[in-house]
């Protein structure tokens, strides 16, 4: 295996720049392109050769460019052509980068505006949820004092004809003053009566 083939010159001496570089290029032939990212990254500081360093920040690049990491392999691009301003590869796979970079950017823009305009219509529906359970609350408590109203008249209604002998405290007092008056009137009519037929003793003339 190719991958174990570059682990091995490693560790046996060989150039470490070459062998991680063809490891990165093994990692990344087998779809591996964050392994091969890792790889990639490392080799600009084991070379200060500006052709290596070009080459590495290329397939570097290129990694980037796989995993959809658009603002970084557009940086990648960048160093690999600060090394080799010429390379037309690069040249090319920059302008391509800059695209994708460009349309992720509009794309993550207008989910962002559509979260907003979802969560906007959200708020807006919940807004006329809660008013219209008020207003049934409202219509409610209305309702249920009108229900406790009629009990409350209905019960009055019936204690009145419960109890229609009833009276007030002060017709109470009233009535007891009448039959007290009565009572006095009749008493001196009585005294009065009596005054008149009772008989005077009258003395012998002897």
């Amino acid at each position: 295996m190719a991958e174990k083939s570059y682990l091995d010159a490693a560790t046996k001496g060989g150039d470490p720049f070459v062998s991680k570089f063809n490891l990165g290029d093994a990692l990344y032939r087998q779809d591996r392109f964050a392994e091969a990212e890792a790889q990639f990254k490392a080799l600009p500081d084991l070379t200060t050769d500006a052709e290596r360093k070009a080459q590495a920040y290329h397939n570097l690049g290129n990694s980037y460019l796989k995993q959809k990491k658009y603002a970084e392999s557009v940086e990648a691009y960048k160093q690999s052509l600060r090394n080799r301003p010429s390379d037309a590869d690069t040249k090319y796979n920059l302008s391509y980068a800059k695209r994708m970079l460009q349309q992720q950017q509009q794309q993550q823009q207008q989910n962002q505006d559509q979260q907003k305009q979802d969560q906007q219509k959200q708020d807006q529906q919940q807004q006329q949820q809660q008013k219209d359970q008020e207003k049934k609350d409202d219509k409610k408590d209305q309702q249920q004092q009108q229900q406790d109203q009629q009990q409350q008249d209905k019960k009055d209604g019936q204690q009145q004809q419960s109890r229609p002998d009833q009276m007030s405290k002060k017709d109470a007092e009233r009535m007891l003053d009448a039959m007290n008056k009565d009572e006095q009137d009749i008493r001196q009519r009585l005294e009065k009566q009596r005054a008149r037929t009772q008989k005077v003793p009258m003395e012998k003339d002897w």
